[in-house]
C-alpha cells in the first residue's frame, strides 16, 4: 500500500498553527488535485486548503475547532484498499496501548473500561478542550459510546456544581484576538495622549470613518514617525499609508487595511469601508487584505466612551482612536460656546515614538479634523 502523508503548509508569513473549520472531504473519498480538503482559519481568516493531487482519503489527521501546527499531518493519502474506520476520525486507542504505526491493525476486541489501568478513550479535539479548560481526563466520568469521553463530558467537569454555566473556550477570531493582545502587552510600552477636535463646522451627512482616515493621513505626513515599524531593535518608516480599520462584529474583530490611505479620494475611501464591513459580516476577507498595516484607526465612539487607552500591535506604533462625537461647553473666542467635540486618543509604542513625535502627530490629525 502506497501512502502519502500531505502536511499543513505555511499559509502566510509568521504563520504557527490554524484551527480547523470544517472538512470538505471524509475518509474513504476519492479526490482530484486542488480540491479543496478542508477550511481552516488563522489570523481572522478562513482559508480553504487544497488537495495538493488526486487520491484516495486514508485517513483525516484533527476536527473541527482544533488547532494544527504548521508542518504537522492533514491528510494520508492511500492508493490501496481502505478499511472503514467507523466515521470516528482520530486516535481512540488507550494512551498506553498505541500501535506502532508499521503493525498492521488488530482484530476487533473487546476494549477495557476507560478507567482500567488509567486508559482514557477521546478525540483529539476532546483532548484539546480539556487542555484549554485545565481538565484532567483521569477525573471525567465517559458518557460516550464504548467508553468514550466527549466534549459535553469536558464541559460538565470544568463547570463543576457551582459555575453556572458552561465554559467556552476561545476558537477562531477570539483566539486571534488574545494571542494579538498577549503579545502587545508583552513588547509594547504603551503611553497614551488625548485632545479634543471641534468639529461644529461639519456638513450634515458628513462620513466620519472617511475624515478620521484623512486625518490619520494628514498626521502621518507631518509626523512620519508614526507610520513605522518596529522589531523591538530597528526602526522603517513605511512609504505608503495603509490604515488598519477596527471593524466590530458578533464573532469578535476584524481589522482589514485601508491601502495607500493618503492618495485616495473620499469616494473611494468611503467604498472600502463599506465593502470591508459587509465583508466583515460573512467572515469573507481576504486575508492578504488583514495584514500589512502601517498605522491602525479604532472608531470605538461608534458604540460607546469617550477616551481610551488603546493597544498598539506590533510592528506597528502607533493607533488613533475616536469617541463619540457629543456637544461640550468650550471655550470659544473668550466666552463659553456649545460645541460638537470628537475625542481623539493616541495610543503609542514610546520605544520608538517620543512623546514630542506623538504629539506633533495628534496636532496634524486634530487641524485636519477642524478644517473645512
Amino acid at each position: 500500500m502506497n501512502a502519502i502523508t500531505f502536511k499543513l503548509p505555511d499559509l502566510g508569513e509568521g504563520l504557527q498553527e490554524a484551527e480547523i473549520v470544517s472538512w470538505h472531504v471524509a475518509e474513504g473519498d476519492h479526490v482530484v488535485a486542488d480540491q479543496p480538503l478542508v477550511s481552516v482559519e488563522t489570523e481572522k481568516a478562513v482559508v480553504e486548503v487544497p488537495s495538493p493531487q488526486a487520491g484516495r482519503i486514508a485517513k483525516l489527521f484533527g476536527a473541527p475547532g482544533e488547532a494544527v501546527a504548521v508542518g504537522a499531518p492533514l491528510v494520508q493519502f492511500d492508493d490501496g484498499e481502505h478499511k472503514d474506520a467507523g466515521g470516528i476520525v482520530g486516535d481512540l486507542v488507550p494512551d498506553e496501548e498505541k500501535p506502532e504505526a508499521s503493525q498492521p491493525a488488530a482484530a476487533p476486541a473487546k476494549k477495557p473500561s476507560p478507567k482500567a489501568n488509567g486508559a482514557i478513550r477521546a478525540l483529539p479535539a476532546v483532548r484539546a478542550l480539556a487542555r484549554e479548560l485545565g481538565v484532567d481526563l483521569h477525573q471525567v466520568t465517559p458518557t460516550g459510546k464504548d467508553g468514550a469521553i466527549t466534549e459535553q463530558d469536558v464541559e460538565q467537569a470544568a463547570r463543576g456544581p457551582d459555575l453556572g454555566g458552561p465554559a467556552e473556550p476561545l476558537k477562531g477570531v477570539r483566539r486571534a484576538m488574545a494571542d494579538a493582545m498577549t503579545k502587545a502587552h508583552d513588547q509594547v510600552a504603551r503611553a497614551t495622549v488625548t485632545d479634543e477636535a471641534d468639529v461644529e463646522g461639519w456638513a450634515k451627512g458628513t462620513n466620519v470613518m472617511v475624515r478620521l482616515l484623512q486625518a490619520v493621513a494628514a498626521g502621518c505626513k507631518a509626523e512620519p514617525a508614526l507610520n513605522v515599524w518596529f522589531d523591538g531593535k530597528s526602526r522603517r518608516v513605511m512609504q505608503s499609508v495603509d490604515i488598519g480599520i477596527a471593524v466590530d462584529t458578533k464573532e469578535g474583530l476584524f481589522v482589514p487595511v485601508i491601502k495607500d490611505a493618503a492618495n485616495k479620494s473620499a469616494s473611494a475611501l468611503a467604498a472600502d469601508i463599506e465593502r470591508y464591513k459587509t465583508l466583515a459580516q460573512t467572515r469573507e476577507i481576504p486575508l492578504e487584505e488583514m495584514r500589512g498595516a502601517t498605522i491602525s484607526l479604532s472608531n470605538f465612539g461608534t458604540l460607546g466612551g469617550r477616551f481610551a487607552n488603546l493597544v498598539v500591535v506590533p510592528p506597528q506604533v502607533a493607533i488613533l482612536g475616536a469617541g463619540s462625537i457629543a456637544q461640550r461647553v468650550v471655550a470659544r473666542e473668550g466666552a463659553p460656546a456649545v460645541r460638537r467635540m470628537l475625542p481623539l486618543s493616541l495610543t503609542f509604542d514610546h520605544r520608538a515614538v517620543t512623546g514630542g513625535e506623538a504629539a506633533r502627530f495628534l496636532a496634524a490629525v486634530k487641524a485636519a479634523l477642524e478644517a473645512a
